[in-house]
């Protein structure tokens, strides 16, 4: 079966997908775009062979797409795949999946009710580095040992003058930093950790030049694993650094996206195969399109997508009360819907 998409938003993310849409093209027919700048809309679609709408309601409810790709700033993401799964319509949703874990519980219960199905995308799960650190602690397990602890550091100039002024508004987006690029922090320490985060202590600071938003933070977080794990972030002058070091028992592994993975022996890194993969876009893709004929949840579940929302949730109230936060108390997910 061949899939209809449409895309809603037309930002700098959006062209990944819509290349992707390309190179599936058996599988996927972008048929329609919208963006509040109809001139962003009409450029992709006329580059993409697509009908351009300023409205997505109007777009999705005229074209009645198969497939939806969600490219909006986050306070916009409950209401779009809301709008979305009543129309009946699948979704590729991009990360983070909302503000908060009241919302994601609103897209989970709309999903659910219209029988449709909702993927987050969180790309760290598709990036060729991420991917064979993954199966070589699935196959090397004896190799390693045990893990005993991860530390993931992430700097990045965030006041840039290409960043968009809304991901600087912490009503829009959320957070800064953290928000941001920490969700994919979580989401990796998740991932190659296989357990849920249940405590975290963070302090974060607010030094940017623009916006409310925080520009770096250090967190201590725990898994249900009793595994320890460090997130450092900065957004301010630097050099630019994202890698994660997992310590096992028995040796080090260090994971560079778009760079490399390497593994310690006799004291030094070496750097390991890492095998070809097709673009983290395309992958998401067939991931989804799986979950949609088989029935199933995608790997970046609803579920799981609600618990990186919750991580970020008790990060910011951590800071608030300069304590530890438990991320496993149902009572405190409800009490920091407000956040």
């Amino acid at each position: 079966m061949r899939y209809r998409i449409a895309v809603i938003g037309a930002g700098q993310i959006t062209e990944g997908h819509l290349m992707a849409m390309n190179e599936l093209q058996d599988r996927l027919k972008p048929v329609a775009i919208a963006d509040i700048r109809i001139d962003r809309a009409e450029q992709l679609s006329e580059t993409y062979g697509m009908i351009a709408y300023e409205d997505y309601r109007e777009m999705v409810l005229r074209e009645k797409p198969d497939i939806v790709v969600i490219t909006l700033p986050h306070h916009l993401h409950m209401e779009a795949a809301i709008f979305c799964a009543e129309a009946g319509c699948h979704i590729l949703l991009e990360k983070p999946m909302a503000l908060n874990a009241k919302q994601c519980d609103d897209i989970m219960d709309a999903v659910r009710h219209n029988n449709v199905r909702l993927m987050v995308g969180h790309t760290q799960h598709f990036l060729a580095e991420n991917m064979a650190a993954k199966k070589f602690i699935k196959n090397e397990a004896k190799r390693l040992g045990q893990l005993v602890m991860m530390n993931d550091t992430r700097h990045k100039a965030y006041y840039n003058t290409d960043r968009p002024a809304w991901f600087l508004d912490k009503q829009r987006a959320g957070g800064g930093i953290l928000f941001n690029l920490g969700s994919h922090s979580i989401d990796r320490l998740m991932w190659l950790g296989n357990a849920r985060i249940v405590k975290v202590r963070a302090s974060i600071s607010h030094y940017g030049p623009a916006g409310d938003v925080e520009g770096s933070g250090v967190v201590f977080l725990e898994n249900e694993s009793g595994v320890p794990s460090t997130i450092v972030q900065s957004g301010y002058g630097g050099v630019p650094r994202n890698e994660l070091e997992l310590i096992f028992t028995e040796a080090m592994m260090k994971v560079i996206p778009g760079k490399g993975v390497w593994l310690s022996r006799n004291g030094v890194y070496e750097q390991i195969p890492v095998p070809r993969e097709d673009s983290p876009f395309v992958l998401q893709f067939r991931e989804l399109l799986a979950s949609i004929e088989r029935e199933c949840e995608p790997e970046c579940s609803m579920d799981y997508s609600r618990d990186v929302i919750a991580v970020l949730e008790g990060i910011y109230r951590s800071h608030e009360l300069k304590a530890e936060v438990n991320i496993s108390t149902p009572m405190l997910s409800e009490e920091l819907g407000h956040i």
